[in-house]
């Protein structure tokens, strides 16, 4: 990559001495590679009745054909991932729940977690509405963003009435 970028260059300055400017090859090229990520999630159980505990769990990975470089932690094919292994575990990231209601546009955000070190997380609310819940990583350096969601019909939880869901069950 290193090679590319400083052939890049080069070339750009000699086509430039003639006054031609060209940067399409420089910027094809992303001197970065970023991993590419996938987030697990379920909320159950499924169907729920009003007020009891929902459970909210998911799990981040990395794909491990990549290289990726985040503080201090790398992940470099195969030292860290097995030769069967396509996923690596991604762990210390935040994760953001979000809410939205049946019948609603808007998406509520519930709680801020963290993946434990395995890159599992989980978290409990009360039940009190069926809608979808969406678990989002925003993306950090050199990793991808990446969400999923999961739909939960709640009986007895007929009408929204605007409150945003907070864990427990408490409204703001």
């Amino acid at each position: 990559m290193l090679r590319r970028t400083v052939a890049a260059t080069v070339a750009a300055a000699a086509l430039g001495a003639f006054g031609l400017a060209t940067a399409a090859p420089a910027a094809a090229d992303s001197p970065v590679d970023v991993g590419q990520t996938q987030l697990s999630f379920d909320a159950g159980p499924e169907p729920i009745h009003k007020g009891r505990t929902l459970y909210l769990r998911g799990k981040l990975k990395v794909q491990c054909s990549d290289d990726y470089v985040d503080g201090l932690t790398y992940v470099i094919h195969s030292d860290s991932c097995d030769d069967q292994e396509r996923w690596h575990r991604l762990g210390w990231k935040e994760i953001d729940i979000l809410f939205q209601p049946k019948g609603s546009y808007r998406w509520h955000h519930v709680e801020s977690v963290r993946t434990r070190g395995d890159g599992s997380f989980s978290t409990s609310v009360r039940a009190r509405w069926s809608g979808t819940w969406r678990a989002v990583f925003d993306g950090a350096r050199h990793l991808a963003p990446s969400e999923a969601s999961d739909y939960v019909k709640v009986y007895g939880g007929h009408r929204y009435d605007g409150d945003p869901i907070r864990p427990g069950g408490s409204s703001r």
